[in-house]
């Protein structure tokens, strides 16, 4: 494997993309789950398939192949919602819940639409909708890693902003807070990780990977930091045996990777009860 990786451009990027979006997604992952906002994920996903369908779309129609790269309009599209998903949370103040499936039903509805314009799945869809090693690109791989600074650097200098408004939005508020600031950039850096996460994982899957380590790393941590580092350990094993599992057994590596992370809660589950029961 090591012998593969070095020799093609393709495994190299698609280790180095998994290696950073392992770390990312279940890092943006432990806030999303906190807050309890783990549907925000899916609402996000499928606006961003929104935009790469309407992206294929413009490329069929104006047979511009090759001039755009449909992870962009994702992108666009997936921050978009995002804005979209944060102005209805002041829209419906009581309820504000309903933003997210408002955003996830109106991004089914416009991928149905843009997929049916188009005629049909086809090859490059898939790709997008349950990820591929071989469709990772130079190009993508930097900017993941572009992405991955800024939402890195926003979560180290906003950490103990970002970990009041998780647990105590009210007391955040009392203390002069621009919460409704962090919100924003917060729910902005959710969309671009979803987006940047779309090549590895796929679209449809990538809500697993900023949540399914998070709750194998919940049972057994002390702690938010602790919390915070199994999340990514957990997520960096799902990714890389993902990606090797599936190179070697022609598997679409999201499936593979969210099996991994499965698996992985499973184990985290029943070594909690084991430790329970030794301690009664």
């Amino acid at each position: 494997m090591i012998a593969g990786i070095l020799q093609y451009e393709f495994l190299q990027n698609a280790f180095l993309t998994g290696m950073i979006i392992g770390i990312i997604a279940p890092l943006i992952g432990v806030f999303v789950v906190v807050r309890r906002l783990s549907l925000i994920a899916d609402a996000l996903s499928h606006v961003t398939l929104a935009g790469i369908a309407a992206s294929l779309l413009i490329e069929k129609k104006f047979l511009l192949a090759g001039t755009l790269n449909p992870v962009y309009m994702g992108m666009v599209f997936s921050v978009v919602g995002s804005l979209f998903i944060e102005k209805l949370r002041t829209v419906y103040k009581h309820y504000q819940e309903l933003a997210i499936p408002i955003i996830l039903s109106s991004g089914t509805g416009l991928s149905v639409i843009f997929i049916s314009l188009a005629d049909g799945f086809n090859t490059d869809l898939f790709s997008y909708l349950f990820g591929s090693v071989s469709a990772v690109s130079r190009v993508d791989f930097w900017l993941v890693f572009i992405i991955s600074l800024f939402v890195i650097a926003i979560i180290v200098l906003l950490y103990k902003e970002l970990f009041l408004i998780s647990f105590d939005e009210e007391h955040a508020k009392a203390s002069g807070i621009p919460t409704k600031v962090l919100h924003l950039i917060f729910i902005i850096m959710v969309a671009l990780v979803i987006a940047a996460s779309m090549r590895i994982v796929g679209i449809l899957l990538v809500s697993a990977l900023m949540t399914l380590p998070v709750a194998a790393a919940i049972r057994l941590s002390n702690g938010f930091k602790q919390t915070i580092v199994y999340s990514i350990i957990f997520g960096e094993t799902s990714v890389l045996g993902g990606l090797i599992i599936s190179y070697y057994l022609d598997l679409a590596p999201g499936g593979t990777i969210v099996i991994i992370s499965v698996l992985i809660l499973i184990i985290s589950i029943l070594l909690k009860k084991l430790s329970i029961k030794r301690a009664v």
